[in-house]
C-alpha cells in the first residue's frame, strides 16, 4: 500500500512540476517573462548572497552590525553544507535557492525587519524565488517544498548557535594569544640553543 501511494504522489509531483514549468524555455507559453523570472533565481543564488553578506560585514559600523552579518554569512555557509550533503543522496534534491530563501526570509524577519510592509516583501521574495525554480523547470515541486522546509529549520539552527560579537572576540584574543605564546616561546627556545 505504501509503495501505491508513494508511486501515486510521486506521479503527481511529476505531472505538477511539468505544468508549472511555463517558462523554461523561450518558447514557452510564458517564455516573454523568463528573463525577469531568471532574475528572481539570480537573486536566491549562494554567490551574491555571501559577495553582499561578506561586504557588509567589513563595512559594518557598529558592533552588533557585524555580529548579524557574521550570522547571516556562518547561515548560508551551514545552507550549502547542508544541501550540498542532503544532494549526495538525491540529484537536485532539495532546492538550494528553495532552502536559501527560506532561511534568509526567516533571518531577516528575525533580525532586521520591523514593519508590516517589509515582511510582506520579505515573504513575497522567498515565495517567488522558490516560484522561480518551478517556472524555469529547474526543480519538481516535492523538491521546492522540502527545500523551503529545510531552510525555515535551518534558522533554528543558526538561532541556536548565535555567535555574539563578545564571544568572537573572547575567541579571537584567546587564539591570537596562544599563536603569540608560540612564537615568543619559539624565540625564547631559539635564543638559548645558540
Amino acid at each position: 500500500m505504501f509503495a501505491i501511494t508513494l508511486r501515486f504522489l510521486l506521479a503527481i509531483d511529476l505531472w505538477l512540476s511539468k505544468r508549472l514549468g511555463v517558462c523554461a524555455f523561450e518558447e514557452s507559453p510564458w517564455g516573454s517573462i523568463r528573463p525577469l523570472v531568471r532574475l528572481l533565481e539570480f537573486s536566491g543564488h549562494f554567490i551574491p548572497w555571501l559577495m553582499g553578506t561578506l561586504y557588509t560585514l567589513l563595512r559594518g559600523e557598529t558592533a552588533a552590525e557585524q555580529e548579524i552579518m557574521l550570522n547571516l554569512a556562518l547561515a548560508l555557509l551551514l545552507d550549502l553544507l547542508l544541501v550540498r550533503v542532503v544532494k549526495t543522496l538525491r540529484y537536485s534534491f532539495p532546492s538550494g535557492h528553495a532552502t536559501r530563501a527560506a532561511m534568509c526570509a526567516r533571518f531577516f524577519l528575525a533580525q532586521l525587519v520591523d514593519s508590516a510592509s517589509m515582511r510582506v516583501l520579505v515573504v513575497g521574495w522567498a515565495f517567488l524565488v522558490s516560484l522561480s525554480r518551478l517556472l524555469l523547470a529547474r526543480h519538481y515541486v516535492t523538491d521546492v517544498g522540502f527545500g523551503l522546509a529545510m531552510g525555515y529549520c535551518q534558522y533554528s539552527l543558526v538561532e541556536r548557535l548565535w555567535v555574539t560579537w563578545d564571544c568572537l572576540q573572547d575567541v579571537l584574543l584567546m587564539r591570537l594569544r596562544e599563536g603569540l605564546n608560540r612564537a615568543y616561546g619559539g624565540l625564547w627556545m631559539a635564543s638559548w640553543t645558540h
